[in-house]
């Protein structure tokens, strides 16, 4: 089945909840605005049940069907959070909040969700039930995690699990999916070189930690290049590196480095969780400095499971006629918590030509909501066809 017809119909209405959602963005579990007009919205459409504060600002809520004799319950998750970053647009509905910005289209996927939870409830052409996930804290705070902590999964029994993004530069409305690892383990880590500072016209009486901590960026770049299999994806990126002075005549104490770590395997993680504290303190000590390593481990990888994958991609191909199939990401994305805990699939559907997620002037394509709400209710439709 293409677009739904009633879902077309929706389509200015569910673009000014996205584009009013756009004008107040909140941060991380900061969702309190945003959470209110959702748990609201869908007790409006008649949800059977609408549960707020899982995972602090959360929000979920039930739809039942016609029949339950299939007892299956699916779980579908859209993300709430924005970014702090201030806004470049110009658009008449741009950010209201000084330095946050719906810079990621967080703001379309929560509309569009709730679209289909509108649709859903009015229709209720399905035999099971549905459990409709709006999350806060995706970007960095790990709300997924928290909602899974919750109890969520076991609380409403949820079986399965699909999660949707929008995708700069795919045709708008258009899918792409893969099955397997599909986003990166996101880690992080600091690094702390401990020399000693003095005159930069006395180098010799020092022990320049500039040039320690030179030396260690470099060479942890061996990690990928010599320590990790050629053939499986890592980055190691150090994104900053600050100095215990500022003075043109001075050689610091300290210097504090950070970085990210991108993995999609769990061998190759904890392989560069090894290397990277073992070759950040013998590069220190080879110069008389000392490293002091803290690692971090952030969102694991997000696997797509390989029945919900072709399943997903067969609902994307019925609504809008094709499935391309998508290429490994190194950005992370949290819905791996759920996928974890549940067998699901995540998906991406085309925003158009428009600027990259995460920048000042990005803008969620309105025009991709018929068919994101589309992929929404066909999932619902088709893993739990009514008698």
């Amino acid at each position: 089945m293409p677009i739904k017809n009633r879902l077309s119909e929706m389509q200015p209405e569910i673009a000014e909840w996205r584009r009013d959602f756009h004008m107040h963005p909140e941060i991380l579990f900061e969702t309190h605005r945003t959470s209110k007009v959702v748990a609201d919205k869908l007790r409006d459409f008649g949800c059977d049940e609408v549960t707020e504060g899982i995972g602090r600002t959360g929000v979920v809520a039930v739809i039942r069907g016609k029949a339950n004799g299939s007892g299956k319950v699916i779980g579908l998750r859209a993300d709430m959070d924005a970014l702090p970053i201030h806004e470049q647009t110009g658009l008449d509905y741009a950010s209201k909040t000084d330095g946050a910005m719906h810079a990621c289209g967080h703001d379309g996927h929560t509309a569009m969700l709730l679209g289909a939870a509108k649709y859903l409830a009015e229709t209720r052409n399905f035999d099971g039930t549905v459990v409709v996930i709006f999350q806060p804290a995706e970007e960095g705070g790990g709300g997924g995690r928290e909602m899974c902590e919750d109890g969520m999964m076991e609380r409403w029994g949820i079986q399965e699990v699909y999660g949707m993004h929008n995708w700069p530069g795919v045709p708008t409305g258009q899918f792409a999916i893969r099955p397997g690892p599909f986003f990166a383990a996101t880690d992080q880590f600091v690094i702390e070189i401990e020399g000693k500072g003095g005159h930069a016209a006395k180098p010799q009486e020092t022990v320049d930690s500039t040039v320690v901590a030179s030396h260690t960026v470099l060479a942890l770049q061996t990690i990928v290049s010599r320590n990790s299999d050629p053939t499986k994806e890592a980055v190691v990126s150090v994104t900053s590196f600050e100095t215990s002075s500022k003075a043109f005549n001075v050689i610091p104490q300290r210097v504090e480095l950070k970085g990210t770590v991108r993995t999609l395997s769990a061998d190759t993680r904890a392989l560069v969780e090894e290397r990277l504290p073992a070759i950040a303190e013998k590069c220190a000590e080879m110069f008389g400095a000392k490293a002091k390593v803290n690692y971090m481990r952030g969102y694991p990888v997000m696997v797509n499971s390989e029945e919900q994958t072709e399943f997903a991609a067969e609902v994307a191909r019925s609504v809008s006629g094709d499935c391309a199939d998508a290429p490994l990401v190194m950005g992370g994305e949290d819905f791996a918590f759920m996928l974890e805990e549940r067998p699901g699939a995540y998906i991406l559907v085309g925003n158009g030509d428009t600027a990259a997620v995460h920048h000042p002037e990005y803008n969620f394509n309105d025009e991709a909501i018929p068919a994101g709400c589309s992929w929404w209710a066909e999932i619902v439709e088709k893993r739990m066809p009514a008698a």
